[in-house]
C-alpha cells in the first residue's frame, strides 16, 4: 500500500485527488489530510478516508474538528498551525504528497516534502514561481520525484521523451505550446472589463476551480505563472514557450519537435486525469473520467493571446525574463490584488496595475544561494507594498 498525504484536501484539486484515491483503495492509503478552515468538509473526509493525521491551519477550526470527530472510532490525530503542514508533508508513512494548497502558503510544506524525498505531485505552482531554484535543488539532493499536476504541465510531461532533463534541444524539442482557455472574459469588449464583477470573473466556461485561481484565469495571470513554472519543470526559458489560447480546453498542451512533429495530449477538462496519471506513473490508472468524444467536440480553435486584454500575462513573462526575486514580487502582489478584487475594493483592471506598480517599485534581487527565509521576507515586503497600492487606488 502506498501512503498518500493530501495538502489542501478540501480544495478542488484535493477533492479530485481523494476521488481518484477512493477508486484504488487496494493500492493507496490516505495517511494525512490538511486544510485551512473548512472543518466540516474535513470531518466528512476523515470519516470516509480515515487518515492517521488531520491538520487544520486555523486553530479554531481544529477545535471544531475535534468536536465533530469526538465519536469517531480511530479518530485521527488532529494538529493545528502551519507547522503541522510541514510535519505531515515529511512523515515517513507517506510515500506520495499531493501539494494542492493554493498560493505561497503552500511553499513550506511543499519544500518539506521535497527534502524528505517524496514523490511530489505538484499542483501548487507558486512553489516554483517563488522558490524554483530552492525547490529543484531540494529535489536533486533528496532524490525526490516531481510529477506536475497542472493539466498543461502534465500534458507537456506526457508529450516529452523520458530523457528531457538532458536539455530540450538535445532531445529534439523546438518549443512548448502552452494552452490557455482564455477564461470567461476572452470575448468581452475591452471597455467593459472594468465593470466585471467577482462572480463574472469566477464563471469559468470549462473548468471548476477555486475563486483565486478562477480570477487568475480571467486575467491570464494563471497562464503567466504557468510559463514560469514550465521554465523550471522543463529546464528552459520563455523564448521556447508559446502560449496558445484554445477555448475548448480539450488539448491541454503540445510539444513541437525539430522534425516538424507536434505531439498533443487531449482529454476532457477534468483534473482527475492528470492526478491519476501522476499517481500511477509510469503506469495508468482509472480516473473516473469519461473518454473524449471527438465527434461531440467537432472542432478546435486556436488564437494568439491579446496582451492588451491580458496585461498580467505580459507582466509574468517580463518577471520570468528578469529573474531573481521578480517572480516572488509578481506572485505576492497578485495574491494581494486578487483578494482586493474579490472583496470589491478594486476593479479587475486594478490587479495588473498593482502588480506592475509592485514590480516597478521593488527592485529584483539575486536569489542564488538564498534560503527560504530570504524569499519569504521578499514575499512579505511585496505584499506590504501591494497593499499600499491597493489603498492608494481605493482612496
Amino acid at each position: 500500500m502506498i501512503g498518500v498525504t493530501v495538502l489542501g484536501s478540501t480544495g478542488s484539486v484535493g477533492v479530485s485527488t481523494l476521488d481518484v484515491l477512493d477508486r484504488h483503495r487496494d493500492r493507496f492509503r490516505v495517511v494525512a489530510l490538511t486544510a485551512n478552515r473548512d472543518y466540516r468538509r474535513m470531518a466528512e473526509q476523515c470519516r470516509l478516508h480515515q487518515p492517521d493525521v488531520a491538520v487544520m491551519v486555523d486553530a479554531g477550526a481544529a477545535v471544531q474538528l475535534r468536536a465533530l470527530l469526538s465519536d469517531m472510532p480511530g479518530c485521527p490525530e488532529i494538529l493545528s498551525g502551519a507547522g503541522g503542514l510541514d510535519q505531515v508533508a515529511a512523515m515517513p508513512e507517506a510515500q506520495y504528497v499531493m501539494a494542492a494548497i493554493v498560493g505561497a502558503a503552500g511553499l513550506p510544506p511543499t519544500l518539506a516534502a521535497a527534502r524528505a524525498g517524496k514523490r511530489l505531485l505538484l499542483a501548487n505552482k507558486e512553489s516554483l514561481v517563488v522558490a524554483g531554484a530552492l525547490l529543484m535543488r531540494a529535489m536533486d539532493e533528496s532524490g525526490a520525484e516531481l510529477l506536475p499536476i497542472d493539466s498543461e504541465h502534465n500534458a507537456i510531461f506526457q508529450c516529452l521523451p523520458p530523457n528531457f532533463a538532458e536539455g530540450l534541444p538535445s532531445v529534439g524539442v523546438e518549443r512548448i505550446l502552452l494552452t490557455a482557455s482564455g477564461g470567461p472574459l476572452r470575448d468581452w469588449p475591452l471597455d467593459r472589463l472594468a465593470l466585471v464583477t467577482p462572480e463574472q470573473a469566477c464563471a469559468h466556461p470549462t473548468w471548476s476551480m477555486g475563486r483565486k485561481i478562477s480570477v487568475d484565469s480571467a486575467t491570464m495571470m494563471n497562464k503567466g505563472l504557468e510559463v514560469i513554472e514550465a521554465c523550471w519543470l522543463f529546464g528552459t526559458d520563455t523564448d521556447r514557450i508559446q502560449v496558445v489560447v484554445h477555448p475548448q480546453s480539450v488539448i491541454h498542451s503540445l510539444v513541437q519537435y525539430q522534425d516538424g512533429s507536434v505531439l498533443a495530449q487531449l482529454g476532457n477538462p477534468d483534473m482527475r486525469t492528470p492526478i491519476a496519471h501522476a499517481l500511477g506513473w509510469p503506469g495508468r490508472l482509472d480516473a473516473g473520467v469519461a473518454a473524449l468524444d471527438l465527434f461531440e467536440v467537432a472542432h478546435l480553435d486556436f488564437e494568439q493571446p491579446d496582451l492588451e486584454r491580458f496585461p498580467c500575462l505580459g507582466l509574468a513573462v517580463q518577471a520570468a525574463r528578469q529573474g531573481g526575486t521578480a517572480p516572488v514580487i509578481l506572485n505576492a502582489a497578485n495574491e494581494v490584488a486578487v483578494a482586493a478584487f474579490l472583496d470589491r475594493r478594486i476593479d479587475l483592471s486594478g490587479i495588473a496595475a498593482i502588480v506592475d506598480g509592485a514590480l516597478e517599485s521593488l527592485p529584483s534581487e539575486p536569489v542564488d544561494g538564498q534560503d527560504l527565509a530570504f524569499l519569504l521576507e521578499v514575499d512579505r515586503r511585496a505584499r506590504q507594498r501591494a497593499e499600499q497600492l491597493v489603498r492608494m487606488r481605493v482612496n
